[in-house]
């Protein structure tokens, strides 16, 4: 994606272009599966690790990417689609495979709507289906 785009793409959630802000939106558009906080870093040379956090936390808080919990121990980030809003309509199941640790969005698989007793009021959920990626495969 270009330079030009990317910006675009910031602005349009109302995020200010920063280099650091293109460079980490550039890996994760270029990886195209969610990524931990550890491996945007090592795309980088000489970068802080807390510099990479604030603008993963930016992204986050203008509803630019969404974190996933997929029980490898990391938190991972992955780009939101132009349309979403980060609420329950938003929810997407995640492959985690056991054998690269990649994990990736799959937005094309229903999630069961979910009737919550009374008095409970929903806030998050993680959807995580594990097993082998094609490329581990064979």
């Amino acid at each position: 994606m270009m330079k030009g785009d990317i910006d675009k793409k910031l602005q349009q959630k109302n995020i200010k272009p920063t280099a650091m802000r293109e460079l980490v939106y550039g890996v994760l558009d270029k990886n195209r599966k969610a990524l931990s906080l550890y491996e945007i870093e090592q795309q980088f040379d000489n970068v802080d690790r807390s510099t990479i956090f604030r603008t993963l936390k930016t992204f986050q808080d203008n509803l630019l990417i969404h974190s996933v919990d997929d029980g490898s121990g990391a938190v991972k980030y992955a780009l939101c689609d132009d349309d979403c809003t980060c609420s329950l309509d938003d929810l997407h199941y995640h492959f985690l495979c056991t054998k690269c640790g990649q994990t990736h969005c799959l937005k094309n698989i229903p999630i069961p709507a979910v009737d919550l007793p009374e008095g409970f009021n929903f806030e998050n959920a993680n959807f995580v289906i594990k097993g082998t990626c094609p490329n581990c495969q064979g």
